[in-house]
């Protein structure tokens, strides 16, 4: 796998100071947001680019919330959020569109998925390992309600699983619900 490796900048935003780095794999360029010192086993989230969710404000799901949280928890304790180019479990944002339609017309998510032809969730998460061995990092404190993710570092030591519970709303009760349900997040 060819890894392309940008610098190191600074990103003062609204949750305080980080610094970031890209990581391009392929067409996919994923950013590393961190804030030092994050100490020997730092606090990590693995985050999905949602553009709906982490831009728009979208209420249908509770992503950006996560990424606030996160942001604000690693502006504090030191870590880092590694933001994935997968957006909407990795169809991409016209099949995600394309999904919501199909939702509004009664399918959940992973029912929504099946109708277009993918997997509940068509996420990886190789790059991951990549971007933390790059940093030195062999053991961490994973932000995730989400058991894939921890099922899929397998050169990464967990120590901890940090819960990341945000609370519902009247249009991302039933997503929760099957993400529970259906995929087994730890809710």
């Amino acid at each position: 796998m060819s890894i392309d490796i940008s610098q190191v900048a600074n990103l003062p935003t609204k949750h305080g100071s980080f610094k970031i780095q890209s990581f391009k794999e392929g067409e996919k360029e994923h950013l590393v947001i961190y804030k030092e010192p994050y100490g020997d086993i730092p606090m990590v989230r693995i985050h999905s680019e949602c553009l709906t969710g982490d831009t728009l404000g979208s209420l249908k799901c509770d992503c950006g919330e996560q990424l606030d949280y996160a942001l604000e928890l690693i502006s504090r304790e030191g870590g880092m959020v590694l933001y994935l180019k997968q957006e909407g479990r990795n169809i991409g944002l016209l099949n995600k569109v394309n999904a919501y339609a199909l939702q509004d017309g009664g399918l959940d998510t992973v029912e929504a998925n099946h109708q277009l032809g993918f997997k509940d969730d068509e996420r990886t998460y190789e790059i991951v390992e990549f971007i933390l061995a790059h940093y030195g990092i062999k053991e961490i404190r994973l932000l995730t309600n989400n058991p894939a993710k921890i099922e899929s570092l397998e050169g990464v030591k967990i120590v901890k699983r940090i819960p990341i519970i945000m609370p519902h709303n009247p249009h991302n009760k039933d997503y929760l619900r099957i993400k529970k349900s259906k995929m087994r997040h730890l809710l």
